[in-house]
């Protein structure tokens, strides 16, 4: 089954000076196992597409399914339990609590979900394992680099086990080698975990890692 897929999305925004047409008729799915990479031009929409195939906000028209799930037939309350069980966000300004250590980070997902203390502390572990940062989970944000500061929020991501990874510009703060170095721990997880992640980048050497590239221009499918 499809894990994420979208029908004729269009997001529109009324300003002063008029209407702006942030996404239009966009259709677009990805699989589990599969890494899509959407592309285009500060502005180009990535970011609102991105927002509404996570459900972080609702479309002007179309349709959204996350599994066999229209995630925009749901109300407020349904939706944030579809988002907390099933969607995992890796965001560019990596999102992390500075007062709590990267296992406490990882761990809030699951915390909010109520899992068991036990269960909570293998899955932690386990997700720090997969990210490389299994020697660094008594360590706050200040004390790792940026390139460990995003794999703990891809950890902190993919923690709750998600059927969709939403990931809108990960390596926009990081340098060249670091931000290739976070690509491919994302493919590699996809790859190796089932999980269908969508990925916004205007970085073109970050694209070659995609199974399938998405060009946006002015909010439309290029």
């Amino acid at each position: 089954m499809t894990a994420v897929r979208a029908e004729a999305l269009t997001r529109t925004f009324s300003t002063s000076a008029g209407e702006v047409h942030a996404c239009v008729d966009i259709d677009i799915a990805a699989d589990p196992g599969e890494l899509v990479v959407i592309r285009g031009a500060s502005g180009a929409g990535k970011t609102t597409l991105l927002n509404l195939l996570g459900g972080l906000d609702r479309p002007t028209s179309g349709r959204v399914w996350i599994g066999g799930t229209e995630a925009t037939a749901l109300d407020e309350d349904a939706l944030a339990l579809l988002r907390r069980e099933q969607l995992g966000f890796v965001f560019q300004s990596f999102g992390l609590i500075p007062v709590l250590s990267a296992s406490e980070n990882v761990e809030l997902p699951l915390r909010i979900a109520r899992v068991a203390a036990a269960e909570r502390d293998a899955r932690v572990a386990e997700a720090l394992a997969l990210v490389g940062l299994a020697d660094h989970a008594a360590q706050r944000p200040g004390e790792l680099s940026g390139g460990q500061q995003q794999r703990v929020g891809i950890a902190r991501a993919i923690v709750a086990r998600p059927r969709v990874l939403i990931a809108d510009e990960p390596t926009g703060q990081l340098d060249s080698r670091t931000a290739a170095t976070v690509m491919d721990l994302i493919g590699d997880l996809v790859h190796s975990q089932g999980i269908a992640a969508v990925v916004s980048t205007h970085d073109p050497l970050l694209v070659q890692r995609a199974d399938r590239v998405v060009e946006l221009h002015d909010g439309r499918v290029a």
